[in-house]
């Protein structure tokens, strides 16, 4: 009789024990950790893993959880990263997360257009991975572009404009890396062989479109300002496009943000596009693809000129003359405010 209670209250404490655990891995738990990121390191156990939950304030009972991960072989498997919860949640929705190998990611978008000084100064504030100065100094390093600029000294023009994803573990060279492998990946080896076509080497086809990029503000001017540009390569005549007189400023550390200061238009660089003919020595800012493309198919004009006009559109000139009509209509509707702050 003795044997038989004890077999009794042991099955009972097993019982109660496993009610307790069931029942404490499906419990809600509402917590203030939801804007927080969780770091699961490589290696880590069940039971560290649920310590680590417990730290957090995610999880109540770490014993209970790991008594279950341990019971159902469900320890096996979790991944390392980084992770954020939601508020509530259960144990077990956690560790399914984990599973999954559901990392928390943060987004980082560098828009069309963008120089690398401008993509620096938006990493370093908005993923703080460096500083501005660290992320320059990665922007140097010309052997990530050896295949297609074997000349250039920077990566300017080959950090594609896109949204990326980085987690907390994501170092500043990594991010660096993604961008350059963006644009291999659209750059395709048609484009390549297109460029060739045109007798251009890739570097020249980034640096036109990078020159398209700054100038277009309508997207249906794009190949029309790429034929304009091509037609006044041919004549030997000067691109005379504004913003490359301001990137020459921007290397410089001497741009005061007036394009209209007659000293930006003098400098003497060979990125000032007025004052020395032919393209620039590289890009001037990071084109995105419907500029690349423009680049490589630009329109069929005899287009010379262009001036900003209303809408966001340029007006295209085959003359001086008609240019110049152009330009007063342009002033004319600077002056009455017609045109905003915008415009070349």
């Amino acid at each position: 009789m003795l044997a038989a209670g004890l077999v009794l209250i042991a099955a009972a404490a097993l019982f109660g024990s496993a009610r307790w655990v069931r029942r404490s891995v499906h419990e809600s738990t509402a917590h203030s950790a939801a804007d927080r990121v969780i770091m699961i390191e490589p290696g880590m156990g069940a039971g560290a893993i649920a310590r680590r939950l417990a730290d957090a304030g995610i999880v109540n009972d770490p014993t209970a959880l790991t008594i279950y991960l341990y019971a159902t072989g469900g320890g096996g498997n979790l991944k390392a990263g980084d992770y954020k919860f939601a508020s509530p949640t259960t144990p077990l929705q956690a560790i399914e997360k984990i599973r999954r190998g559901d990392v928390s990611l943060e987004k980082f978008t560098a828009p069309e257009g963008f120089n690398r000084f401008d993509i620096a100064d938006s990493l370093a504030s908005k993923t703080g991975k460096g500083s501005r100065a660290d992320f320059l100094r990665l922007m140097k390093d010309g052997a990530l572009i050896a295949q297609w600029a074997p000349s250039a000294r920077n990566l300017e023009g080959y950090l594609f404009p896109d949204t990326y994803n980085y987690t907390g573990r994501t170092t500043a060279e990594e991010l660096i890396k993604a961008m350059v492998k963006r644009f291999d990946e659209v750059f395709t080896p048609e484009w390549a062989a297109k460029a060739a076509a045109r007798g251009m080497t890739i570097q020249q086809i980034v640096t036109l479109a990078s020159i398209i990029e700054k100038e277009a503000a309508a997207p249906e001017d794009r190949p029309l300002i790429a034929s304009a540009l091509y037609n006044r390569l041919k004549r030997g005549m000067p691109l005379a496009a504004d913003p490359t007189f301001i990137y020459a400023a921007l290397l410089e550390d001497d741009y005061d943000g007036n394009p209209n200061n007659p000293r930006h238009r003098r400098r003497d660089s060979f990125y000032n596009t007025y004052k020395y003919p032919g393209l620039p020595p590289g890009p001037i800012a990071s084109p995105g693809r419907a500029s690349l493309e423009a680049a490589l198919n630009p329109a069929e004009t005899d287009y010379l000129y262009y001036v900003l006009s209303t809408g966001g559109k340029h007006k295209f000139s085959r003359t001086a003359a008609e240019h110049e009509r152009a330009v007063a209509e342009y002033r004319r509707l600077k002056n009455s405010g017609a045109l905003g702050n915008g415009g070349r």
